[in-house]
């Protein structure tokens, strides 16, 4: 049985775990644009939204020692998905931010889900990703 390494530092930490690393494998919940507090930042703009989530799975990804290069795959889950695709300026804005938290054209595979809501209303993304070390 592999040993189950958890990382819990962000605002949720009493009850949800930031991410767990089981062999080589490594899940993260989702991430979204919250201070500190779990205060949503950045309401209205999915772009700086993302650029904040993918800030904080830079950061739960380095507790396991491990980088935004390990990502294999990612979940996007979106409210508004013409913030995203609505034409070429958003997406290449959305995309360009993406591209900047992963350092250049991701490799990795990826999902993107519209949804209805997510955890607050001023959420517009939330990312999940899966790492391999």
């Amino acid at each position: 049985m592999a040993t189950k390494e958890v990382v819990a530092f962000g605002p949720f930490k009493d009850f949800i775990a930031d991410g767990v690393r089981m062999g080589d494998t490594i899940r993260l919940s989702g991430s979204v644009s919250v201070d500190e507090r779990g205060q949503t930042l950045h309401a209205g703009d999915i772009v700086k939204q993302a650029r904040q989530a993918y800030a904080h799975i830079a950061k739960v990804l380095e507790k396991f020692g491990a980088t935004m290069d390990d990502i294999a795959s990612e979940t996007l889950f979106v409210t508004d998905m013409g913030a995203v695709l609505g034409d070429q300026e958003k997406m290449g804005a959305f995309f360009g931010a993406r591209a900047e938290a992963y350092g250049g054209n991701p490799q990795v595979s990826q999902s993107l889900i519209g949804v209805a809501e997510l955890a607050a209303p001023d959420l517009m993304i939330e990312i999940q990703v899966v790492a391999h070390v």
